[in-house]
């Protein structure tokens, strides 16, 4: 087979998902394109584009009974159609010649057996090892992809290994058979942007070496711009550009490419707000704003001033013995009125630990942080109880940072109800709904429960929650990691405009360093518990010192890095 050879067809493909009301959803909608032998598709889009129902069509794992296939489909392997192969054939096929990589590796790997049973149970099952040669074959695998010390590894459960560890763990069982076709969707979604690198890489080089095929499935046209021979950029179900990666980033045709495109932060530039989706697709285009200048100043009023501060665990060790783990170790900063201190490093670097100390739900192993020079760890609970309003945390994830038994209502009247804002419950509605209106949230919002909207959404409701105290910090923990590149730029802007109208000071944690750039005006880089370099954000992306700053800067994935919206 030559490499231009088309490998999978999918033609005219059409799904619908049926609803509790009886009628039916169409999530795609007259789906096609081709992936040659030897070379990387990519698919992209925000959530509910059909991007991974695209892949879970062609791996045949949709469910029957919720979601139908037009007849008139086909997805065709090297001719043969999937779409019309029995149970048998399919599980057959599974693993052997095509593969898939999945975006949550620790909900999709076993957490009761080992990585190397999971990888082991591909190889008897495809390959026909004994059990013998498919634990060699599994450490030899392992190898390949990189994790340390594949003989001990292979023996360990997925909650023993990182995410970077356990997507490598994903990837090895996904080549164990030499697939013709591996799928990846989202590999590196929620990944520090050294690790990221570090997949992409691992995914290109194996595609060499066993000559595969990728479709590769993410939100994030940047992510794909040194890594795709092809994009296809999808929307509701449907197709609306593709082409050669060059020609989509060097002129984008279509509204919605464009604007996914300039959605992403760039580092060589600072715009007062971020480009959206209906920036595009409005008449007359986009004109982007003037820059927005940011630093630390000499007479900036200093709000946290946060000196020596450590955190140590006990860790378990052997039976009956323990060590002391230090996250933390001697971190000292100063965040001023109205302005935003960026955290950034790679996992277990110590950003959220940080964050957490200071609104003491780790408590403090050593040092202060002084609020308007009160000391916020050396308080006692109730005197820090007065302080609780003032400084606020938004979590990663908002699924399951919102109660899902609570209303919207519940959850924002519930911390006025315990801080005593508001004479009653209508007056607390009636703030709760104009901090919804704030947050650009629907009308009816109040009376709808969390999994009712989507993760964009949500993160506006933690939001709100955090604004209804009428805090001086929040505390921003990847609050837009796991966001699509849009909604991440609405949520972005967003917190932009309440800090410029309520003066709001940020301790913004992220391991996307374009993110922190745009949002920042000073940045401190950590590392295994310490501060590694400290300036103003322009500053350290500009001539950063040291080396790890370096490190970091250098794994930004650079196919969206300088590009103007066209």
């Amino acid at each position: 087979m030559t490499q231009n050879q088309t490998l999978l067809s999918v033609r005219n493909l059409k799904v619908a998902f049926r609803q509790e009301n009886g009628g039916e959803f169409q999530a795609l909608k007259g789906v096609s394109f081709d992936i040659p032998a030897k070379r990387t598709v990519a698919l992209v889009g925000e959530s509910g584009s059909g991007k991974s129902v695209t892949s879970m069509a062609i791996m045949r794992l949709l469910s029957p009974q919720h979601a139908q296939i037009h007849p008139d489909s086909q997805i065709l392997l090297q001719g043969r159609d999937l779409l019309k192969a029995g149970g048998a054939e399919m599980r057959a096929l599974r693993g052997k010649d095509i593969a898939m990589i999945f975006q949550e590796p620790m909900s999709s790997l076993n957490p009761v057996f080992s990585v190397g049973e999971q990888i082991m149970e591909a190889l008897m099952l495809h390959a026909k090892l004994g059990r013998r040669a498919a634990r060699r074959r599994a450490i030899e695998l392992l190898r390949e992809v990189g994790l340390p010390e594949p003989e001990s590894k292979v023996d360990s459960y997925p909650h023993q290994l990182s995410g970077g560890q356990q997507q490598r763990v994903m990837i090895a069982m996904a080549i164990a058979c030499e697939p013709k076709l591996l799928i990846a969707d989202e590999p590196t979604t929620a990944l520090d942007v050294t690790i990221q690198k570090q997949i992409l890489q691992l995914i290109a080089d194996l595609q060499k070496k066993h000559d595969m095929a990728v479709l590769f499935i993410t939100h994030d046209l940047g992510v794909v711009g040194e890594f795709a021979d092809e994009v296809i950029v999808m929307r509701h179900g449907e197709i609306r550009e593709q082409g050669k990666v060059q020609q989509i980033f060097d002129a984008p045709q279509d509204a919605y490419t464009k604007a996914l495109l300039a959605c992403r932060p760039h580092l060589d530039r600072r715009p007062q707000r971020l480009a959206v989706i209906d920036d595009f697709l409005q008449p007359g285009g986009y004109v982007e704003p003037p820059q927005r200048e940011r630093g630390y100043r000499a007479d900036d009023e200093i709000i946290l001033d946060v000196r020596g501060l450590s955190k140590s665990f006990d860790v378990r060790e052997g039976l009956f013995g323990k060590r002391q783990f230090h996250a933390v170790k001697d971190v000292s900063f100063k965040l001023a009125k109205g302005k935003t201190l960026g955290i950034v490093g790679e996992s277990g670097s110590g950003k959220t630990t940080v964050g957490l100390t200071l609104v003491r739900l780790h408590q403090a192993s050593g040092g202060q942080a002084l609020f308007h020079g009160q000391d916020l760890l050396g308080m006692d609970a109730k005197a820090f109880h007065a302080y609780k309003r003032r400084i606020q945390i938004i979590f990663q994830n908002p699924y399951a940072s919102l109660n899902p038994r609570f209303t919207v209502e519940q959850i924002l009247s519930e911390p006025m109800q315990l801080h005593g804002i508001g004479r009653d419950g209508g007056e607390r509605r009636k703030l709760a709904q104009e901090l919804l209106d704030k947050v650009g949230m629907p009308a009816g919002a109040l009376q709808k429960y969390p999994h009712e909207f989507s993760g964009g959404q949500r993160q506006r409701i933690a939001i709100a929650r955090c604004l209804t105290l009428k805090p001086e910090v929040l505390i921003c923990d990847e609050s837009v990691s796991a966001l699509d590149v849009s909604v991440q730029a609405q949520v972005l802007n967003l917190l932009q405009d309440l800090q410029d109208e309520y003066g709001l000071s940020y301790l913004f944690i992220s391991h996307d360093l374009a993110v922190v750039k745009h949002i920042s005006d000073q940045v401190m880089v950590m590392n295994k518990g310490e501060v590694v370099e400290q300036a103003d954000a322009d500053q350290i992306y500009r001539e950063p010192r040291e080396s790890y700053t370096r490190k970091l800067l250098e794994s930004i994935p650079q196919g969206w890095v300088g590009m103007a919206p066209a």
